[in-house]
């Protein structure tokens, strides 16, 4: 089956954002351009660990002499995106992802895939169903300024969770919290 390619090179919006109350959310990444709009879901680390790699990406081409990049050092304010998600519809939820560099456009490239379903029962190996779907990507290419300031919204986002216990650092629900010291 051919890849269906959800591709996003010059996107409207691309944001990290949450349905759900902490300890229940499910993140979305969500592109739109026009009137195309796409919401994947992923977990809350893919989320933090995509916008720790993007902000490293970034800070590696600021080093470089004379900056070629014009990569700003922080979030320009005039494209920061405090808006909540729009209309979710879920296309897929991720497995993996790829980062990455366009250097002929000074564009920071993502693409996700799907989560490729496996069968408990033998022992992790894929699951070859025929009638499932044909496999996905999305890509979404973003210039500088833009994946800046997707990755200071995505560390909100994801930051934005349940407190964290002074003494055993596990999350604490609304509904109270038992607290596991660690043994010495």
């Amino acid at each position: 089956m051919p890849t269906t390619v959800h591709e996003f090179a010059w996107p409207d919006r691309v944001v990290i954002g949450t349905i759900g109350v902490p300890g229940q959310r499910t993140f979305y990444l969500q592109v739109r351009a026009g009137k195309q709009l796409v919401s994947i879901a992923l977990e809350k680390q893919q989320s933090a660990q995509l916008a720790e790699k993007i902000d490293e990406i970034l800070d590696q081409l600021i080093a470089l002499e004379g900056n070629p990049f014009s990569v700003p050092r922080g979030t320009p304010v005039e494209l920061v995106d405090n808006d909540q998600l729009e209309t979710v519809e879920e296309q897929f939820r991720t497995g993996v992802m790829s980062l990455g560099w366009d250097p002929t456009t000074a564009q920071i490239v993502i693409e996700a895939y799907p989560l490729t379903e496996v069968d408990p029962e033998d022992d992790g190996i894929l699951v070859d169903d025929d009638d499932a779907d044909a496999s996905e990507v999305l890509r979404v290419s973003m210039p500088v300024g833009t994946a800046r300031a997707f990755a200071k919204r995505t560390r909100e986002i994801v930051g934005a969770g349940r407190p964290l216990c002074v003494l055993c650092g596990q999350p604490i629900d609304a509904d109270g919290h038992t607290c596991t010291l660690p043994e010495a």
